[in-house]
């Protein structure tokens, strides 16, 4: 027999499971929720103390409770902050345990706390400071607490889509203080619970889907490079990040799946072909003189008086530590290489955009190389274009909101465009689906590709219905059987077609009518 161990996370307790364990029960499973010390009961005041570690405990009080009976075969499933002191009790009882379901949840990490995984960017700040000081809302200390949210603040801490109105509200009234010891406390594993079985349940609503994350395997990142591991499955739910409220029978159907070992799994990384973001481009590119310049490479063209310029931004989040750097992949030198053959200069830099909560340091990285390639002699400073690619696409925000004179022209090829549900931005300004409307006459090119990954997909639509309505200036160069990333990874007539388009228009905005 299964027997199941459900985890609640932030703010939440054992009725969140109600729903889903009935459905397990009557599907012939075995079911424990997991009473997590001061968050399983309306309104709870957590008591001095409470820490990650108390959670673990509650955690591996259930387990050892579990029978040790040889058919019966633990399932321990951690939502959102609850994979956490599961993680930490199955690296203590990884004997025990037959498999760990991440529902809808992020990858605990020995010595890293809980908070890092807190989607609000803003509130991770103000908390981090919380340990040994006052705190922001209300917290105190390391041994204070979160207050919960208000019924309209959830989306803060992830999607609520296909959550019933009276399901949130229950969610709302049972919601608890979440005591801030548990997100403070470094989580510390001896890696004995790394051979245990996992699977992740994704929940694409909230901003994450298996494509998603098996591009982020392929840009090197080695932390997730264990994902590719035969013992790892995958599976998907159409629905925000909630699913035990807004799809209990589906997400049955996928525990009880993820138990009996299914799931997709990801495609390892090819070592000999090398991952697609540096494989050659797509095209020819001419031999252009190339300066490096700290962290802005200028290619330049075989001209004597200043010409325009073209500043490409590469995506993101992108591994500090990944080598080579955005600015020596062959897509993005692809295209600052066609800029100069064709007489602007193209200006390639690397930002420090290497996590979620990086964006307003990018964007100030991004800043200084517009003014310090501006500035070069050899650029004529008021005919200047900006290209965004991929997560980048955010940083656009900034130039549409208030675009200069010397602006030509901004141009996006696969962008995102709002931020992602789970990436904890929807306050920041970093939401280019509403800076357009101060976009003015600007001209807008964006390279579309149809083979996107879906939540991104949406958030190019929303930005083209939000530029529709307040006229802005979008030129859309569509590649119907591109993918993201089609520089390096579909080399055909089409993508090259696309690509030629993109640069052409661009550089016409670029010279304003002067010859080339």
């Amino acid at each position: 027999m299964t027997a199941f161990i459900l985890v609640s996370g932030m703010f939440t307790g054992t009725h969140i499971w109600q729903d889903t364990a009935a459905r397990l029960t009557a599907r012939g499973a075995e079911v424990h929720t997991v009473a997590l010390t001061g968050l399983d009961a309306p309104r709870a005041a957590a008591a001095p103390g409470v820490d990650l570690e108390t959670h673990i405990a509650d955690v591996l009080a259930v387990i050892d409770s579990v029978g040790a009976a040889g058919d019966r075969r633990i399932v321990l499933v951690g939502h959102d902050y609850g994979i956490h002191p599961a993680v930490g009790a199955a690296d203590r009882r990884a004997e025990r345990v037959d498999r760990i379901v991440h529902l809808d949840s992020g990858l605990p990490r020995d010595g890293v706390p809980a908070l890092a995984a807190v989607p609000d960017q803003s509130l991770r700040e103000r908390l981090a400071g919380a340990d040994g000081a006052d705190g922001a809302d209300g917290a105190d200390g390391a041994d204070g607490v979160l207050p919960p949210p208000a019924h309209e603040e959830w989306p803060r801490w992830g999607s609520t889509a296909g959550v019933p109105d009276a399901a949130l509200d229950r969610l709302t009234a049972l919601a608890a203080p979440q005591p801030l010891g548990t997100l403070l406390q470094p989580l510390r594993l001896t890696g004995a619970v790394d051979p245990v079985p996992t699977t992740g349940v994704l929940c694409t609503g909230n901003g994450t889907s298996i494509e998603l994350v098996q591009m982020l395997v392929r840009l090197g990142d080695p932390a997730l490079r264990p994902l590719t591991d035969p013992r790892v499955s995958f599976f998907e739910l159409p629905t925000g990040h909630w699913p035990m409220l807004s799809l209990p029978a589906e997400l049955t159907d996928v525990l009880l799946r993820a138990a009996a070992g299914e799931g997709r799994r990801l495609e390892p990384v090819d070592d000999t072909a090398g991952p697609g973001h540096l494989r050659p481009f797509l095209m020819d590119v001419p031999d252009v003189p190339r300066e490096r310049h700290g962290n802005l490479d200028l290619y330049l063209p075989d001209a004597e008086e200043p010409r325009p310029a073209v500043v490409l931004v590469h995506g993101g989040p992108v591994p500090a530590d990944a080598r080579p750097t955005p600015r020596d992949w062959p897509g993005l030198t692809g295209y600052a290489r066609c800029v100069a053959g064709d007489g602007a200069v193209g200006a390639l830099l690397d930002h420090r955009l290497h996590d979620l909560g990086d964006f307003e340091r990018a964007a100030a990285d991004v800043a200084a190389a517009v003014e310090a390639v501006r500035a070069d002699p050899r650029v004529d400073g008021d005919r200047v274009a900006l290209w965004f690619f991929s997560g980048g696409g955010l940083i656009a925000a900034d130039w549409l909101d208030a675009p200069p004179a010397w602006l030509r022209c901004l141009a996006a090829t696969y962008p995102v465009l709002a931020p992602l549900p789970n990436w904890g931005l929807s306050e920041s300004r970093f939401r280019p689906v509403r800076a357009v409307a101060n976009a003015g006459a600007l001209p807008v090119v964006l390279t579309r590709v149809g083979r996107e990954m879906p939540e991104i997909a949406a958030t190019v639509e929303e930005f083209l219905a939000a530029a529709k309505d307040c006229g802005a200036d979008v030129e859309v160069v569509d590649v119907p059987h591109g993918h993201h990333g089609f520089e390096t990874i579909d080399l055909t007539d089409e993508s090259r077609t696309a690509v030629r388009h993109a640069l052409r228009t661009v550089l016409d905005h670029a010279f304003g009518g002067h010859a080339r």
